[in-house]
């Protein structure tokens, strides 16, 4: 799959990292700005293959998110889920309604309070986020090989998580 950057881009034609000390970074606007876009054209990458198999059966990227944190943790619980996506309870209703009633995510009560709503993905919720993992899973192994192991590395630090 093409990188999807437009020609002369100054993500492009930047070739080298920027060097600078550990303890003083000093980044021009414009290559802050470029490592924006990389960031944005590489999220619109990596999600183009889910998003088009998730548009065939009415479902979208949050769905998407929704079946991913589920199925890494089965028996988590809605509150859980709320702080992870960090969205209100009103979204999150509009969409795990749709998953719940097209049989990809069950809800079970907990055990010690009554009040929780567990989630866990069903067989067939299994096998749909298996089939986006397995899209996606390409992509990273493909960017992992051509970067090597210490651009893996300096990716992993320089990922923003909250």
């Amino acid at each position: 799959m093409p990188d999807g950057l437009p020609g002369g881009h100054p993500a492009v034609k930047e070739k080298t990292p920027v060097s600078a000390g550990r303890e003083h970074l000093f980044l021009r606007e414009e290559e802050l700005r470029a490592a924006q876009d990389l960031l944005f054209f590489g999220y619109r990458d990596f999600t183009a293959g889910a998003d088009a198999m998730l548009a065939e059966i009415g479902l979208g990227r949050a769905h998407h998110r929704v079946l991913h944190f589920v199925g890494r943790r089965p028996g988590l619980t809605v509150g859980e889920l709320l702080a992870i996506l960090d969205i209100t309870k009103q979204s999150l209703g509009r969409v795990l309604t749709p998953l719940v009633e097209g049989g990809y995510v069950e809800q079970a009560t907990g055990r010690a309070d009554r009040r929780q709503r567990l989630l866990s993905l069903t067989e067939a919720g299994r096998a749909l986020e298996r089939r986006l993992f397995e899209r996606q899973r390409e992509t990273v192994i493909r960017a992992y090989r051509e970067a090597g192991p210490a651009a893996v590395d300096g990716f992993r630090r320089v990922m923003p998580v909250s």
